[in-house]
């Protein structure tokens, strides 16, 4: 949805998303529009000028000529930065999700996101001799339970300003968040680790739409585990009152397990040697590796973060 300035009237331009049109043909009866969210992704608030010469008029000029884009349709890219009503007004700092990227969610440092090793092959060839441990920012998504390291995001206040002890308010703690994920290269898995496991334990996706983006919905003690309150003490890269984390890792797609053809239509082949355990390594020359995204978004104050990750498989 956007709005378009013609001549001085404001015409408010709405189109369904795919998703949206696709049950409003089902022609059931059953597709109510209940509720809707509004985004300012086009808007740039440090074009606020408060030291324009030519007053208090102009100080917002450059922000209220932003050109609006256009509504389009696709589910992923319509909104990421959703506006919220809060009916407070003693706030002056509002909630965000930072990546957590110390300890066991580091990124990787060669490529600053996070190696989806595809499938055993891969795996074995990076991790060290006789261990599943693998180096920082290398996720294990052929067994993900036998690698150690994951992905994880941290939501609260990030000001020095307020004690990171304190209590973030009921009304500012995420309780629930939305992973979207492209499903045809990989599945949100469990945050545990178990060494012994012969299998990945994947979650099922809420719902898939028509670009292949599976959606998975997680809620504070739903026993996944990947939704959990960080604990006063704990390091986290929110500075102030802290809310809850996601933790979860990612298991690759049985196409990218067992088939190049994915990599060979979506991805690339490798330009740099890849660093793993010790001395292994994988030549630039022997990879092919597709980039994606796994976006984190909270469901109450609809803040979002898109986390950048890598799917990698030996050829």
């Amino acid at each position: 949805m956007g709005f378009l300035d013609n001549s001085g009237d404001i015409i408010l331009d709405a189109v369904l998303t795919d998703l949206g049109r696709k049950r409003l043909a089902e022609g059931n009866g059953s597709f109510k529009v209940s509720k809707f969210a509004l985004a300012d992704d086009e808007i740039d608030y440090g074009l606020y000028d408060k030291n324009n010469t030519s007053g208090s008029a102009y100080y917002d000029l450059n922000i209220l000529q932003t050109p609006v884009l256009e509504a389009f349709t696709n589910n992923m890219s319509s909104m990421k930065s959703r506006l919220l009503s809060i009916a407070r007004n003693d706030l002056l700092y509002l909630p965000v999700i930072k990546l957590f990227n110390e300890d066991s969610s580091t990124l990787n440092s060669q490529f600053n996101n996070y190696l989806v090793l595809a499938d055993e092959t891969t795996v074995n060839d990076l991790k060290g001799s006789g261990t599943n441990t693998l180096i920082n920012g290398q996720l294990n998504g052929d067994i993900p339970q036998q690698g150690s390291k994951l992905i994880r995001a941290d939501q609260g206040l990030d000001t020095l300003e307020l004690s990171s002890n304190s209590i973030i308010s009921q009304d500012l703690l995420e309780t629930q968040y939305f992973l979207q994920i492209d499903n045809r290269l990989g599945f949100v898995a469990s945050p545990t680790t178990n060494a012994n496991t012969n299998s990945s334990l994947s979650f099922t996706p809420t719902a898939i739409d028509d670009d292949n983006i599976a959606t998975y919905i997680f809620t504070l003690n739903d026993d996944s585990d990947v939704v959990t309150r960080i604990a006063e003490g704990d390091a986290s890269q929110i500075q102030g009152p802290r809310g809850t984390k996601v933790s979860f890792k990612i298991a690759s797609s049985l196409d990218l397990k067992t088939s190049t053809y994915l990599f060979t239509q979506l991805g690339s082949l490798g330009t740099t040697t890849i660093t793993g355990q010790g001395s292994k390594t994988i030549a630039a020359a022997s990879y092919r590796f597709i980039d994606s995204t796994i976006r984190i978004s909270g469901v109450s104050t609809g803040y979002t973060l898109d986390v950048p990750i890598r799917f990698v498989k030996k050829v």
